[in-house]
């Protein structure tokens, strides 16, 4: 896909909703089948995101799935996890508070998880936010690059540092990362200003979203390139859910929530559908493939070629570990 073609497809959230409706009546080609009867007993998922939308329904179809099921969440607790517990009679969901956009909450997350034994068979990197205006965090950061891309990169090195992921070469884990099909529609990478605070309104809401997807699925490559490098058996998947019946747009203008909330019950999938791939990835797959991959709904696609550069990847590393040191957390 050119430039002149991805520019302006998520520069706003009524284009962004049109997208959605176009990328869902697309032809698919390629379509993998989610397996019935998926089983995860045995396996530890820790999800973030889940206290609803789509981190909620895959939490609960893991937790179906027999799976013990850890929820980060910043809000829901304990009635999210009781209602898991409840729909699907598996008492393996256990709850654990955390502000991804407060760096220092990552770090307690990490150390409870410690102190807990825990040891992880697939991550689902999943919380995702899109406010109405900027928002300090309080790193001084802007809160959804936080949200969307930052927390990640310092959770799952946090996690990787401290062996929380189990390393087994019979049957690699799996670290899959939400990302979205808006990871393309940036125009390129900000390096002279990364992670600079800049307020900024509704009007460039959407496309600041497009831009921490971009950064976050070129994490997402390099983390892949780093651990097949290390020979560490952990694979990284990637997804864009397609458009999702969820709340992630209630900041949206009031003037447009009647129709965002028509056209997303209408048309957008449910949050149990949209999770078809994260199902696929954590207990649909066969065992071994490639180190990295990436889903659109259930279709198999490159990823923009400036995540997959690797010079994109070694610099995007470095400024965010960089970022996070100057912020007061060094990756340990």
């Amino acid at each position: 896909m050119s430039k002149s073609e991805r520019k302006g497809r998520y520069d706003n959230p009524l284009k962004a909703t049109l997208q959605g409706l176009r990328d869902l009546r697309a032809e698919k080609r390629s379509q993998l089948e989610l397996p019935s009867g998926l089983d995860l007993h045995g396996k530890t998922v820790l999800i973030t995101g889940a206290s609803s939308g789509l981190g909620f329904a895959a939490a609960e179809r893991m937790a179906r799935a027999g799976a013990r099921v850890l929820l980060a969440l910043r809000s829901g607790i304990p009635e999210k996890g009781e209602q898991i517990k409840s729909s699907t009679k598996n008492p393996q969901v256990v709850m654990y508070p955390v502000d991804l956009s407060d760096l220092r909450s990552i770090d307690r997350l990490t150390e409870q998880l410690t102190q807990d034994g825990v040891r992880i068979d697939v991550l689902v990197s999943n919380a995702a936010v899109v406010p109405l205006a900027s928002r300090q965090t309080p790193q001084g950061l802007d809160e959804m690059f936080v949200v969307n891309y930052l927390a990640g990169f310092y959770l799952i090195n946090r996690l990787l540092s401290r062996k929380l992921i189990r390393e087994d070469h019979s049957l690699p884990a799996r670290i899959i990362i939400v990302s979205s099909e808006s990871h393309r529609n940036p125009a390129s990478f900000e390096w002279e200003k990364f992670g600079e605070y800049e307020p900024y309104g509704i009007k460039d809401t959407v496309a600041r979203y497009g831009y921490t997807k971009m950064l976050l699925t070129t994490f997402a490559r390099e983390l892949s390139r780093r651990l097949e490098q290390a020979g560490r058996p952990i694979v990284v998947r990637s997804l864009c859910p397609g458009p999702v019946n969820s709340n992630i747009a209630r900041e949206a203008p009031g003037w447009m929530q009647p129709l965002l909330k028509a056209v997303f019950s209408l048309f957008f999938r449910s949050p149990e559908k949209a999770s078809d791939p994260i199902l696929y990835f954590a207990a649909g797959e066969a065992p071994g493939g490639p180190p990295f991959s990436y889903l659109f709904l259930l279709q198999p696609r490159e990823i923009d070629e400036r995540a997959v550069d690797p010079v994109n990847g070694r610099r995007l590393w470095e400024a965010s570990e960089e970022l996070v040191g100057k912020s007061g957390f060094p990756i340990q």
